[in-house]
This record gives C-alpha cells, structure tokens and sequence, in this order.
C-alpha cells in the first residue's frame, strides 16, 4: 500500500476540490498516487480511516476496513490471479477469523496471525475432498485430523503438513492402526506450506 509520506498523490475531496494532500482532511475523497494505486473512501484527520477501497498497481483490491492508513478490521482482498481473502485484518495483514479461496479452488477457513495461518483451521483440497482439519502454527498444521473422502482418516501431529509422531489411522471397516510415524523431509521440502 503506498506510503502517503513517500508518494506524490491527488485528493479529491467529496465537496470536488482537489488537493496534493490530505493532511488534516477528514470526510469521503479519493487519492490517485503517483505509482498508479488509488484509494476511494473515508479519510480521517488526513489518514485512510472507516470504509474504503484501494487498488494495487500489481492489480490487488481491497474493499473493507482501515484504520491508520492500513487494513483494519473486516475487509476482502482479491489478489490478482492468486486467490481471495476474506475476513479480519489487523496493522495491514490477514489477522483474527478468516478465509481464503486460492485459484485451484482449495479454501482455508480459520484463524490467522499476522498474515499466516495460525490457530484453529480447515483446509480443503478442492480436487480430491481431502480435509486438514485442527490446529495450525506459522502457516502448517502441528496436530489435527487428516480426513480423506472414503471415510478413512488420521488423527495425529504433523509436520510439513504431513503426519509425524505419534497418530491413529481410523478405517471404514473399524480398524484402527496406533503408531510413531517418521518423516523424510528433503530440504526443499521444508518451506513449503499449504496454500500459501
């Protein structure tokens, strides 16, 4: 989001005049910035406050809450061919109850922490129906339930998204399978992250 002490920008103020800041302006205006970002909605005391809409020159949209020039509050954020969000921000970033829907259609529906997935989750493979469901830490799932669309599922602790530790596999037929299950993680591996 532009910076408004680092970029030249445009007001135009509900009443029509236009100005080259909003220092001070409070009421509805709209500020064209030099990079090509826009901003359409409420301003106050000279900041982006209460409901607005902002466009990125990357072609991001933000229609929702702000508070101090940044993301605040409830608000949806389309971002341009990598998905949607909407929910609670907080200081600019995904923050609170929230879901996103990527372009493969995979949707995420839980809590998050300054912009990762963090907390209680769901995360549904668009594809398959598969579902990671429970608890999640720095944007990966730590411990919950891996639920397959046969009925067949794992409840257990995670790593990488996958199942490490100790876990019970649960099978249509009734039978369960109890074990310590180890990963071999490449290094390349490491960083990746569902969904994000």
């Amino acid at each position: 989001m532009a910076d408004e002490e680092e970029q030249t920008y445009t007001l135009t103020m509900e009443n029509g005049e236009v100005a080259k800041t909003s220092w001070g302006y409070s009421g509805k205006g709209q500020a064209v910035y030099s990079n090509g970002e826009m901003y359409d909605g409420d301003f106050v005391d000279g900041k982006r406050a209460g409901k607005g809409k902002y466009s990125y020159a990357n072609g991001d949209k933000y229609d929702g809450e702000f508070q101090d020039n940044k993301k605040h509050g409830i608000g949806k954020l389309t971002y341009n061919q990598k998905g949607e969000y909407f929910g609670f921000f907080e200081n600019g970033k995904k923050h609170g109850d929230g879901m996103f829907t990527y372009p493969n259609k995979d949707i995420y529906s839980g809590w998050w922490k300054y912009g990762r997935k963090h907390g209680k989750g769901t995360y549904v493979f668009s594809d398959t129906g598969m579902r990671l469901i429970g608890d999640w830490s720095e944007g990966k799932m730590t411990n919950g339930r891996w639920v397959f669309p046969n009925g067949v599922n794992y409840e257990g602790t995670f790593e990488y998204n996958k199942p490490k530790g100790k876990g019970t596999w649960s099978f249509q037929n009734g039978n369960t399978l109890q074990g310590e299950y180890i990963q071999h993680v490449l290094p390349a591996d490491e960083d990746a992250d569902v969904g994000e």
